[in-house]
């Protein structure tokens, strides 16, 4: 049976690794990404290195609502059956609520809980009907922390964690498991320039093993969240 999870921002840092952690197991991927070059080089590397794994990819800017909606309606013609769902598009920009740029809020709010909101709703009747799928919402440690210079990215991820919770209620009887991942700091690009040794940071492959671990449990039981931070604490 073919198997199929649909990654967001699946080019670089978490999103790749669980790429690669799920096609590993043979799933096919679906995903996107703004730059096209980046989706091709992703495609080519899962592709040779997992061969029974092929890539399905648009390029997408998932904070613009026109690009999002192309997305899906990319997504929902190619007409297979997701499995997996993880909304693991976000951006981050330093800021204070009282200094930030105007547009700071709603480009993070659009980027990291919109994103998010109408994908799952495009893709969670067929989960439904099915009574099978698995959606993994990346929240972070600024989820449930809130921290001096990051504004409206706490806020954003907030309430990504709020829409988490809400939509594990309503997926219960419907037997799609809901799962909100919160990891702290990781080694990814976001900290590229940061003068830390790289022992400080959690690695991707981590947060993605969590992620597996989490979708191959029997359905009796669902990890409703993760909390992952550095050994030594946040950063």
């Amino acid at each position: 049976m073919q198997r199929y999870i649909l990654v967001t921002g699946g080019t670089k840092g978490i999103g790749k690794a669980v790429i690669e952690q799920f096609a590993k197991a043979g799933f096919h991927i679906i995903t996107c990404s703004r730059n096209e070059k980046d989706l091709q080089k992703l495609k080519l590397e899962m592709e040779e290195r997992y061969t029974f794994s092929k890539v399905l990819y648009q390029e997408a800017d998932l904070s613009d609502s026109t690009s999002l909606k192309g997305f899906i309606k990319y997504v929902k013609g190619l007409r297979v059956k997701i499995e997996v769902l993880v909304n693991n598009s976000g951006l981050f920009i330093p800021g204070k609520i009282h200094e930030e740029d105007d547009n700071a809020l709603p480009f993070m709010i659009n980027t990291n809980l919109y994103s998010a909101y109408y994908l799952t709703k495009a893709i969670v009747p067929d989960m439904m009907k099915r009574k099978s799928g698995h959606i993994f919402n990346m929240c972070s440690t600024a989820s449930i922390t809130p921290y001096i210079n990051g504004g409206s990215y706490c806020i954003s991820k907030y309430a990504l964690y709020g829409m988490t919770k809400v939509l594990r209620e309503e997926m219960k009887e419907h037997g799609v498991r809901v799962t909100a991942i919160l990891p702290g700091a990781t080694l990814t690009a976001s900290w590229e320039g940061v003068d830390l040794p790289p022992e400080r940071f959690m690695r991707a492959d981590d947060v993605a093993m969590a992620i597996y671990g989490a979708y191959t449990m029997s359905l009796n039981s669902v990890v409703e969240e993760i909390l992952i931070r550095p050994q030594l604490g946040d950063i």
